[in-house]
């Protein structure tokens, strides 16, 4: 959730609410007004606490914690295309780490685009992000050097799950990072594939996880990427419209959909 404005609220009623406090603890104050303070003061602490309470997330711990490896091609991909799936398996206890193959440089200031996903990586709960310098929008021109960053990843973190992109989208990059994934993992029981804004209406998704409680998580750590917001796919209204259309086809409140390669025993980590 978007703890801001809560943030906000909180601060602005201590400052303003503090000096009266003291007045009338004081005696320095009517009664009358004395009265009003104390009473504006509870509300302001009870509607901070009600506040919390209604975002505060239902974790719920997995018996048997997992390994999860996020690879996305961009530093906002993994936010958009698995970012409330991500938190709740972060906040579920499970380990995630996730790979960044460029710095987005043809989007924007690498250097900001760099911070921006190692921020956003560790809101969801990722503890390990790396981005990586391959060339922006000519990924597969490097297919070797990703698929070894892959497979060193792989060997070093053994990872129970993989998320990558899929192979039905249009994004050159993204579907370098497909195949390069698909090759790395050639081996491996479990690999899921996202669905970015850029996923082609062959996109079809055969697992779905229930975000009911993490739209708004998803929403705040897209948001971390302010160097894109001027694109269209980065509006919470956008996010969320998919979340429920997902969730519609999932017989689920709000959700987002993976198509599976291969998910053999992992089922039990959502």
């Amino acid at each position: 959730t978007d703890y801001r404005p809560i943030q906000i609220f909180a601060v602005g009623a201590g400052i303003i609410l503090a000096p009266a406090n003291i007045r009338a603890a004081l005696g320095g104050v009517s009664p009358t007004l004395e009265s009003i303070t104390i009473a504006v003061t509870c509300a302001a602490i009870v509607g901070i606490m009600l506040t919390y309470a209604l975002h505060t997330i239902r974790k719920s711990q997995a018996p048997q914690p997992r390994r999860i490896l996020a690879i996305g091609a961009h530093p906002d991909d993994l936010e958009l295309a698995a970012g409330g799936t991500l938190a709740r398996l972060a906040d579920s206890g499970h380990e995630i780490n996730a790979i960044v193959m460029s710095t987005g440089t043809n989007g924007g200031d690498p250097k900001v685009r760099i911070n921006e996903a190692k921020e956003g990586a560790a809101f969801l709960g990722i503890r390990d992000c790396t981005v990586y310098d391959f060339e922006d929008t000519n990924l597969e021109g490097d297919m070797t050097g990703m698929i070894k960053a892959i497979e060193n990843k792989i060997r070093s973190f053994n990872p129970d799950i993989i998320f990558t992109h899929s192979a039905n989208d249009q994004h050159q990059d993204h579907h370098a990072v497909h195949l390069a994934t698909l090759r790395a993992g050639r081996r491996h029981p479990a690999i899921l594939c996202f669905e970015s804004p850029s996923a082609t209406s062959e996109f079809s998704p055969q697992v779905f996880v229930d975000i009911d409680d993490y739209v708004e998580v998803k929403n705040s750590a897209i948001k971390i990427h302010d160097n894109q917001k001027k694109k269209p796919y980065m509006t919470a209204e956008r996010v969320s419209g998919m979340a429920h259309f997902r969730g519609d086809q999932g017989k689920l409140g709000n959700a987002e959909g993976f198509e599976a390669v291969r998910f053999n025993a992992f089922k039990g980590a959502f």
